[in-house]
């Protein structure tokens, strides 16, 4: 071969390895030049938080620059986090996990799943946590990021249906017009347990939905009218109702970034009565209990026995505003009349009421004490109610304490609790909240032993108003922490706690 051959083979042989490069390096799915996107959705009822984090290698610790590993915020049951976006490649480790102690690092994170996942270009990758924490259920759902101009110049928006309900029954969805009825609804399509639907489109407006049971025509859910003014894409989650309507299902409005929950347009709502008001000598003939009327729902009391410091029986009502009065139990002398009575659909709520001491100005000149012998000369008592939403929280973890502070004081204004663990004192505890007179304060605590401390500041001392021990288990329950005066304490206070969900009515001081 001469030496004219030797270059032009050689050159032909460069020409196809450099092709051969350009089609390959095309083809690559791993050339990190595009995105795709993950999300998680927690539909696990029991869970605490979840936290998501994301890596490129999880099995080695590598301090380089480049390595890509990250820790997004928790996500509590029902939601979801936005769409992130990622640098398209062949996989990611991930992991979902949840925090069991005080730190936040990931390495601290309690683990309870980890897979690999293949994040395409310009797909989102929504990772889906079901069933109980104890034994939960991960499932991933991929389908193409949806960015069609015509939907915006064509007044349209997308959208698809998961049935994510834990009866695993499958399901019709159907949906209306908002000026129409069941009659005129379009089956959207009929959906087993965990399916996603393919994306449909439709045009810009508000809608109703409606699910049945696959094969029904007996409707069990109707959302009120939702809009769609968007060219969005949007994921409609069939799911479990867990509030106080007697419906199954309730429905979650997922978008890129926010899930929105619907209820029943028909949902009942429940509540019950605590009752803190003790004796005193301006409430005449009370004998601490009272009857609640219900102004407009039947002619009897809808509690006809109330006594100082127990909860009543849930009572369940349509949704809608309605009046109260409290009655003595000995005379039917009225106590309180007309206070508003507000519920929400598919909520649980507790009304408790108090009584609250005012001094008289009778000249209204600013003394009360008139005559000066250190006495006031006039008190006038009322009764007033304070409405609380009750927690539906079933996390096995972690519980919430709803502290409602009905301790109304010349020498202080608010108090603070603290929830002091074994290897804390007051000072370093983790767990506290300042609550005002008439107001509430919620925090979530983890399982474990505290001594809780009721601590108020009169003249720049701190006074230990209350002190007792709580232990949260799994089988703990969410809970009211109610903070009163009494006049059989030793301190001058008290306090109670309750179950805010009805399932167990234990009160205990």
């Amino acid at each position: 071969m001469t030496t004219l051959q030797i270059l032009q083979t050689l050159k032909s042989c460069l020409a196809a390895s450099i092709l051969l490069f350009i089609l390959l390096g095309c083809n690559s799915s791993d050339d990190g030049s595009g995105s795709g996107y993950v999300k998680l959705y927690n539909l696990s009822k029991d869970s605490p938080s979840i936290y998501l984090t994301v890596d490129e290698n999880l099995t080695e610790d590598n301090d380089d620059d480049d390595h890509f590993e990250q820790t997004y915020s928790g996500i509590a049951y029902g939601n979801a986090n936005s769409n992130i976006s990622l640098t398209s490649k062949n996989y990611y480790y991930y992991q979902l996990a949840w925090q069991d102690d005080d730190s936040l690092a990931t390495d601290d994170l309690a683990v309870i799943y980890e897979d690999t996942l293949a994040l395409a270009e310009d797909t989102i990758h929504m990772i889906v946590l079901s069933d109980s924490i104890l034994s939960p259920q991960v499932t991933v759902h991929s389908f193409p990021v949806i960015d069609d101009e015509d939907d915006t110049s064509n007044d349209l928006f997308n959208i698809r249906v998961l049935n994510m309900h834990e009866n695993q029954q499958a399901v019709d969805f159907y949906l209306s017009k908002e000026n129409e009825s069941f009659n005129e609804a379009i089956l959207v399509g009929q959906f087993e347990y965990q399916q996603l639907s393919d994306n449909q489109k439709l045009d810009q407006d508000d809608y109703i939905f409606y699910i049945t049971i696959a094969g029904s025509n007996e409707v069990l859910f109707r959302s009120n009218s939702i809009p769609f003014a968007y060219s969005s894409q949007n994921i409609m989650v069939v799911k479990e109702n867990t509030g106080a309507g007697s419906s199954p299902y309730v429905l979650d409005k997922m978008s890129d970034s926010t899930v929105i929950e619907y209820v029943d347009a028909e949902a009942e709502a429940q509540f019950r009565a605590y009752n803190a008001v003790a004796n005193h000598e301006q409430l005449n003939n009370y004998q601490e209990a009272f009857a609640l009327h219900i102004n407009g729902v039947g002619e009897s009391p809808a509690i006809t026995f109330l006594p100082y410091g127990e909860i009543s029986n849930s009572l369940i009502l349509a949704s809608g505003d309605y009046s109260l009065d409290l009655t003595n139990t000995e005379d039917n002398t009225a106590l309180l009349s007309n206070h508003l009575l507000s519920l929400v659909e598919n909520t649980n709520k507790t009304l408790f009421f108090y009584a609250e001491q005012e001094y008289v100005d009778s000249d209204n000149d600013g003394n009360i004490d008139e005559n000066g012998d250190g006495i006031i000369d006039e008190i006038d008592v009322n009764l007033f109610s304070l409405m609380v939403e009750n927690s539906l929280l079933t996390s096995i973890y972690e519980h919430e304490i709803e502290i409602v502070n009905l301790i109304q004081s010349d020498d202080f204004i608010q108090v603070k609790v603290y929830f002091v663990r074994q290897d804390e004192t007051i000072n370093s505890a983790m767990y506290y909240s300042d609550i005002s007179y008439k107001n509430t304060s919620s925090l979530l605590l983890k399982n474990n032993s505290y001594q809780v401390f009721v601590v108020a500041q009169d003249n720049g001392s701190s006074i230990i108003l209350n002190t007792f021990e709580l232990v949260l288990d799994e089988q703990s329950s969410e809970q009211f922490l109610v903070l009163e005066s009494s006049n059989t304490s030793a301190t001058g206070y008290k306090t109670t706690m309750f179950n805010q969900t009805p399932q167990q009515e234990e009160v205990s001081e």
